[in-house]
């Protein structure tokens, strides 16, 4: 629970009761936009005029969590607006968690509840910096929690990276998982011809875009990708993936559970060289590091195999620096040099090239976060103080960061969950030292409406959410994502026609 805090009638302050984590009282230097306006009075902020608003910009894990943080306690009344520019919640659990990952994908279910709460309203299809300005947004709420993601992806920088079958993995990802902005004719065309495919990056995701090319159809029935996603892979000609890891296999970022489940395909071999495991340091870092240990381990009972006639071979190969990507009008190999690992644990070339061919590239190595008009930017992430916006470095008055675009794009779904509750706690500080100040009454989404928007409201989601149930009852599959803009938003317009009829 938040603490209960107290004032006497010198504006000092008492604090009982258990506070979140990270809860402090202390003042912060803010940076006021409006010169020469004076502080605020202190007052009880569990007696407010009414709910403190607070608009949570990104419906995925993290702008869920904060809201779900506020929502749940008691002391200080909000009403919070979670905002997403897409006409559906869950964020990367929808549109970034590989759909045969049934288990993990469910953890909506649980985001769910957050929906549901009377305190929470869901706003859909609503992008802030072009149907409604930041500046104005502020204007309508109290406060603004930004927990927009960093879904663009990081280059390798190096020649040939723009032929056509040069991919990243987010554009991958998007289109597998139905996503409404994914290129889909642009990666169904690359992977139509896709006999070789190289992915570079050892971590989860690369193991994901692996995973799947290399899956037999009957694998992808139970889940509920697009049709024509399941078409386009039952159709693929994938008879080589080859995932590079520029360093050593000691350093490689996957988790055990994600290198164990390729031994598991049904169609595919998982190749593994016995020379990349002989690494004395690896050893090392193993004796000292478990999860080291546990994929050591999982890739040794990999070394040796042959591939097997009739199946997809996924080869996973260290020491493998992509240094170009060959070809004139396409990709048609990548050119990669041996490395070794120094004491600091960088990939130092040895000049030993060879070439690895390939008819598509995805590239996984990092998460990049970009820039919401009005709001800066710095690296990646937006600059903040135990999740306080700062501008010019000073804290911007009821502006708040929450998740990748805070911290960077690390840790697993529920890294999230104590992320957004440190921000929420620091939010909560302020409303307890009367920084924050309320703003009008009036509604934003009634602005947005009549300028001509389309909010999506959680009725309006339940409808879609009913529609992509129904679409996979046809197939005798749980759901079908339904994957263009116009389809959902008609799943709401036809919900609301039959409630009128």
């Amino acid at each position: 629970m938040v603490a209960t805090i107290v004032m006497d009638t010198q504006g000092s302050s008492t604090v009982v009761g258990q506070r979140l984590p990270g809860l402090t009282l202390a003042r912060t230097r803010h940076r006021d936009d409006d010169a020469g306006v004076a502080e605020p009075a202190v007052r009880n902020p569990s007696v407010p005029a009414r709910p403190l608003r607070v608009a949570v910009v990104g419906a995925g894990p993290a702008g869920i969590y904060a809201a779900d943080a506020l929502a749940g306690q008691d002391d200080v009344p909000v009403a919070v607006d979670l905002i997403d520019r897409l006409p559906t919640p869950f964020g990367l659990v929808r549109h970034g968690i590989a759909p045969d990952h049934l288990k993990m994908r469910a953890l909506r279910e649980t985001l769910h509840h957050t929906l549901d709460h009377a305190r929470v309203r869901f706003v859909g299809n609503v992008e802030i910096g072009t149907d409604l300005g930041l500046d104005e947004l502020r204007r309508h709420v109290d406060a603004v929690v930004y927990t927009y993601g960093a879904a663009g992806d990081r280059a390798l920088g190096i020649p040939g990276e723009e032929l056509p079958g040069s991919l990243a993995a987010t554009d991958v990802v998007a289109w597998y998982c139905g996503h409404p902005d994914a290129d889909r004719a642009r990666v169904e065309e690359l992977v139509a011809r896709a006999r070789d495919v190289v992915v570079v990056g050892v971590g989860n995701v690369a193991l994901d875009v692996a995973r799947v090319l290399a899956r037999s159809p009957a694998e992808l029935h139970p889940t509920d990708m697009p049709h024509h996603v399941l078409d386009a892979l039952a159709a693929a000609p994938v008879e080589r993936i080859t995932v590079l890891g520029r360093r050593g296999p000691a350093q490689a970022s996957f988790t055990t559970q994600e290198l164990r489940e390729l031994g598991h395909l049904a169609a595919a071999t998982v190749l593994v060289d016995p020379a990349d495991l002989t690494d004395a340091g690896d050893a090392a870092l193993a004796a000292e590091d478990r999860h080291v240990a546990r994929n050591l381990a999982a890739l040794a009972d990999y070394a040796g195999h042959e591939a097997a006639p009739g199946t997809v071979s996924v080869r996973l190969r260290f020491h493998a620096r992509p240094v170009r990507l060959l070809g004139t009008d396409r990709v048609i190999g990548v050119e990669v040099e041996r490395t070794t690992v120094d004491a600091e644990g960088r990939a130092v070339g040895t000049g030993e090239l060879d070439v690895v061919p390939a008819d598509l590239v995805v590239r996984s190595v990092g998460y990049r976060g970009h820039a919401l008009p009005g709001l800066p930017l710095d690296g990646g992430t937006v600059p903040h103080d135990a999740g306080r916006v700062l501008r010019d470095g000073e804290v911007s008055r009821g502006e708040y960061v929450a998740g990748w675009i805070k911290r960077g794009p690390t840790g697993v779904v529920g890294t999230n969950k104590h992320d957004a509750r440190e921000t929420v706690a620091s939010l909560l500080a302020d409303v307890a030292s009367g920084v924050l100040r309320p703003g009008g009454d009036d509604d934003w989404v009634d602005t947005l409406r009549t300028r001509g928007g389309h909010p999506v409201l959680l009725a309006d989601w339940r409808a879609i959410d009913a529609a992509e149930i129904a679409l996979g009852a046809v197939h005798g599959r749980a759901r079908t994502t339904l994957h263009e803009r116009e389809s959902l938003l008609a799943a709401v317009r036809a919900a609301a026609a039959a409630q009128e009829g």
